[in-house]
Parts: structure tokens; sequence; C-alpha cells
């Protein structure tokens, strides 16, 4: 299998607390990730170092091969989507205009081709037509998370970043995303790194799951291998407490 990204021997520090520390890592093309750890321990910084948004104070990180150091970032982020918590949609523009954004630029003056990604997505997440001329502010929280998600993907990237995406939406609309974000992934098979805090979201969504703790690995495996085998006793409070749970 291809790798789409690579960390190589990453060190990130915020002061004097350092976040990730030797971080080395790979991800096959096609993984779901999902990534789980204690709050610190460099979840959110990894995953903002795949699209340039953080960099690393030692080592490097590789999309496709290429390091994210001397890629043109606006180019790689067009090709990267990225969904966060609450969605943080354009407030002044209309859902069609949200998930318009990147194809726009890409497309140019191929405004069909845009209408066409809009209509596609909208229908792939669950969001009726209707919904088109509608301001951020007139939605629900799943709505928006939609349009969130709608407007990640719009550009087909080959690399979709997440974190904490359902955060902020109540149990039974968090459950319907989570289907549907499997759904989009098992249809089109690109790249997914999904930051949570939620074990059982974890094990649920992803075909590979990175567990961390203070900026380093403590298991990357599937999520039967996680229940059945964890490799630290780190691991294995986070699986019992989830059992107990279940």
């Amino acid at each position: 299998m291809k790798t789409a990204i690579e960390f190589q021997r990453v060190t990130k520090a915020y002061g004097s607390k350092v976040v990730l520390d030797g971080f080395h890592w790979a991800v096959e093309k096609g993984a779901f990730v999902t990534i789980i750890g204690s709050s610190g321990c460099g979840k959110t910084t990894a995953l903002k170092m795949v699209n340039g948004l953080i960099s690393p104070d030692a080592g490097d990180v590789l999309v496709n091969g290429e390091s994210v150091k001397s890629h043109d970032l606006i180019g790689l982020r067009r090709n990267i989507g990225y969904a966060i918590q609450g969605s943080v949609l354009f407030p002044h523009m209309t859902v069609e205009q949200n998930i318009a954004y990147v194809p726009n630029l890409l497309n140019k003056r191929d405004k069909a081709r845009t209408k066409a990604a809009v209509e596609k997505w909208m229908g792939i997440v669950g969001l009726d037509a209707e919904l088109k001329p509608r301001y951020p502010d007139e939605l629900s929280g799943g709505q928006q998370q939609r349009v969130g998600i709608a407007r990640a993907l719009a550009a087909s990237p080959e690399i979709l970043l997440m974190d904490e995406p359902f955060g902020a939406v109540d149990e039974i609309t968090r459950g319907q995303l989570q289907i549907e974000l499997r759904r989009i992934y098992e249809q089109t098979q690109i790249t997914v790194l999904f930051v949570t805090h939620d074990i059982a979201e974890a094990l649920n969504l992803g075909t590979m799951v990175l567990v961390m703790d203070e900026g380093k690995i403590q298991q990357y495996a599937p999520p039967s291998e996680l229940l059945q085998a964890p490799a630290t006793p780190f691991v294995k409070r986070l699986v019992e407490r989830e059992r107990q749970i279940r």
C-alpha cells in the first residue's frame, strides 16, 4: 500500500511543554484513522502539521512523499479537506456559497462544474436542496456540521482532516453524522484523519486507531486488536473504560 502521510521523528514544543516527542508514524493511503488520547497529548498538533497550519521544531512531515515544507501551502490545502468542531462556516455566505468556496477557486469560470459539485455533496451528506440560500445562523447544529463536511469534501480532496467535528452536536445527531461519514468514506476511499476524545467513536469509525499519550504513540492498530490486545497500560485503561460503558 502507498503511504499518504508520514511523520519523520517530529518534535514540537510550546514553551517548556513538549507535545510531540520524536513522533514517527505513517498512514497508508485510503485508511480511516481515528486519533485518541488525553488532552494536550498532541492530537490536534499532529493533525495541523499535515496541512501546514503548524510547523515541527524538528523532523519532517511528508504528504504523498513530499515534505510539507517544500509544498506550495495554498495548493496543498486545496487538496486536503479540513473540518473542525462547530464547522466554522463563513457567516456572510449562504450554504451554497460555503460549499462552493474551494471548487470556485479550482474551477475558475466553470460555474456548471462547481454547481454540480455542490449538489452532489449536499445530497451525499443529507442536506435538502432548499437549504442552499440559507445562512449558517438559520441552520441547526447538525445541519451546520453537514455543511462543514460537504465544504471539506466538495473539491474531492485526497485527504480529509477532522478535529472533533461532532463534539458540539447532540448524541442522536452525532450518531447520524457518524453513519453518514462512514458511508462517505466507503464510497470515496479517501484518507481520513479523525481526532476524537470518545473511545467508542474511535473504535466504531476507524479502520485504524492511533492512541497517543504525552506526545508519544501508545498503539496504532485496527480496533479489534486494540480491544483484544492493548499494548500498554494506558491503552488498556481506555479499552476497559469503554467495555464498562457498553
